[in-house]
């Protein structure tokens, strides 16, 4: 029996090992990319670039928190999933505004930079996807930080859409458009996190 304990101890710590080098990673990538991403949507004047630029940042701060609960009380990680929900929904309220803002002051953003600047996203978050993928089912943490994931790719593809209809059309609703479901996928996502976290965090303290 002492064995089989031992050889379970060694397992979950071999585990918390894998998820925190894995959130070090991902973290330190989107860091990157969302400075990378703010300056060329400012720059581009791009609703849909700056919109996952704020992903980028919402995901770094995400990481942190999953990287504060790796090998905390599943409680704690409930309670991180909560916050993270707030984070998500907080970005998905700014982007909105940003929307509205651009919506009644409209410009054509720089479609090139748009583009290429994407696209750098997207093969970001393709290796942060590939690195997330085995944990996505490790706990409730986890696989929140993994449905951030699967977001950003979402976000990605609608971006290189977004600049390749401005580039057809001469015309800034396409990125406007783009921006606007970027805020949606946000909201949706925070729902999903908080009720999964929070039905957890009842039953935990259930069992109290």
């Amino acid at each position: 029996m002492s064995d089989c304990c031992q050889d379970k101890s060694c397992a979950l710590e071999t585990m918390r090992e894998e998820q925190t080098a894995v959130l070090r990673a991902v973290l330190w990538i989107n860091a990157a990319m969302f400075v990378v991403e703010l300056t060329a949507g400012l720059i581009a004047g791009s609703v849909a670039l700056l919109a996952d630029s704020l992903d980028m940042l919402g995901d770094a701060l995400v990481y942190g928190f999953s990287l504060y609960v790796v090998g905390r009380a599943a409680i704690w990680k409930a309670r991180a999933a909560m916050s993270k929900a707030a984070v998500m929904a907080l970005f998905g309220v700014f982007v909105a505004g940003e929307v509205i803002y651009k919506a009644l002051n409209p410009e054509v953003p720089l479609v090139a930079t748009m583009g290429a600047i994407a696209v750098m996203a997207l093969a970001a978050n393709v290796v942060c996807f590939g690195l997330l993928w085995r944990h996505r089912s490790d706990d409730i943490n986890m696989r929140s930080v993994w449905l951030c994931s699967r977001n950003d790719l979402v976000a990605n593809s609608g971006v290189i859409l977004a600049a390749g209809a401005v580039w057809l059309t001469a015309s800034p609703w396409p990125d406007l458009i783009v921006g606007s479901l970027i805020c949606a996928l946000f909201l949706k996502s925070a729902l999903t996190v908080y009720g999964e976290a929070r039905g957890e965090s009842r039953a935990l303290l259930a069992r109290v």
